[in-house]
């Protein structure tokens, strides 16, 4: 069957902001309440362990699926991540699936650069060998080393992160699926599946059967403007980085220093989200949060989201995951909202829906 085709999974964005054993309440309310997917990014300076609070909801949890939006392999060996996601998949078979990317909040930090399109296929290519069991030939400080993982897990999915257009081909040649990171508009997203279809045809994959999880940050409100506001510090972060010509499919023109003074560690992660409202009003105003809010994220009544979740199945997303504004709480509002209001709204019994 195609992708396309099968009904549409709703996940939900959970930051390891806190203890494993306590995130694991939160993973069961999402669970008791219908979403099909909990997604945790990692970043080691941010957060816990995202491998830690993996393993701790999938002993704490019986159905939902559980992924990595996303961990990467530049922080990480590929060997390493291959090891942990074998040991968090033998523990919930057939819910885990692996989402890698190119660094972003692990490696800036640090001081590391971002992993390059071609360190990226060497990656999944050394993972996808040692979860299927096979050899892989290391590149030793006297020369290869050939070696393998013990109790491989094949059956693990490995899914890209993208944005760009060479990774978003990439995604389409090489990966089980694709993490879209253009937000919710038809427009950027149109793009997005294109360059993901080039490379599937490029490498002669049937693009209709790769899965296409979007991104997207979301309240359920009645006050969109008031929730539009706190929406600043992501639209300026996609301006602060080159991400112009995706904000001007929403009219939006904005400029933003390279660095922002008072920001710890980013805008998207920063600490003192209400602080960082107000010093990106001096660029972002209230009408542009508005523009923006309403292209790219899914704000607005328990009615309008499943709306635009039912719009955006039908052009061919697969999954979505949802986000709140924030990074050191769990999305608790989120998972209620939605939960009891959109889920239902929706009419897509869970347990009618495709494996993960």
């Amino acid at each position: 069957m195609s992708a396309r085709r099968t009904p549409l999974r709703v996940g939900v964005r959970v930051p390891p902001c806190d203890r494993a054993d306590h995130l694991v309440e939160t993973v069961r309310r999402a669970e008791r309440l219908g979403f099909d997917d909990v997604w945790f990014p990692d970043s080691q300076l941010l957060w816990r362990d995202v491998f830690t609070t993996l393993t701790a909801a999938a002993l704490g949890t019986e159905r939902i699926g559980l992924g990595t939006a996303v961990t990467n392999l530049a922080t990480r060996h590929p060997a390493v991540v291959a090891s942990a996601a074998r040991s968090v998949a033998e523990l919930a078979p057939g819910r885990f699936t692996l989402g890698l990317g190119v660094g972003n909040s692990s490696v800036g930090p640090i001081g590391l650069r971002q992993t390059t399109s071609a360190a990226m296929r060497e990656g999944l290519g050394m993972l996808r060998a040692l979860l299927d069991g096979e050899e892989w030939d290391f590149d030793g400080h006297e020369g290869k080393v050939r070696s393998r993982l013990r109790d491989p897990r094949p059956e693990v999915p490995l899914h890209l992160a993208a944005s760009g257009p060479k990774n978003l081909r990439l995604a389409g040649e090489i990966a089980d699926g694709v993490i879209l990171l253009s937000g919710v508009s038809p427009r950027t997203l149109q793009g997005a599946t294109a360059r993901v279809r080039e490379g599937a045809e490029a490498a002669g994959r049937d693009a209709d059967r790769i899965p296409l999880t979007v991104s997207a940050f979301c309240a359920v409100t009645d006050d969109v403007e008031a929730e539009a506001r706190r929406i600043k510090p992501i639209c300026a972060s996609i301006a602060q980085n080159g991400g112009a010509p995706f904000l001007a499919l929403a009219g939006i023109d904005v400029q933003v220093p390279a660095a922002v003074p008072g920001v710890y560690p980013d805008l998207v992660h920063v600490e003192d989200w209400d602080a960082a409202v107000e010093i990106c009003s001096a660029w972002i105003s209230d009408e542009t949060a508005m523009r923006f809010t309403e292209e790219f994220c899914l704000f607005g009544t328990a009615e309008r989201i499943a709306e635009r979740l039912s719009a955006l199945h039908a052009l061919g997303v697969t999954g979505v995951f949802l986000q709140h504004v924030g990074s050191y709480d769990p999305p608790t509002q989120l998972i209620e909202a939605v939960g009891s209001s959109v889920l239902p709204a929706l009419s897509l019994p869970t347990e009618a829906k495709a494996g993960h």
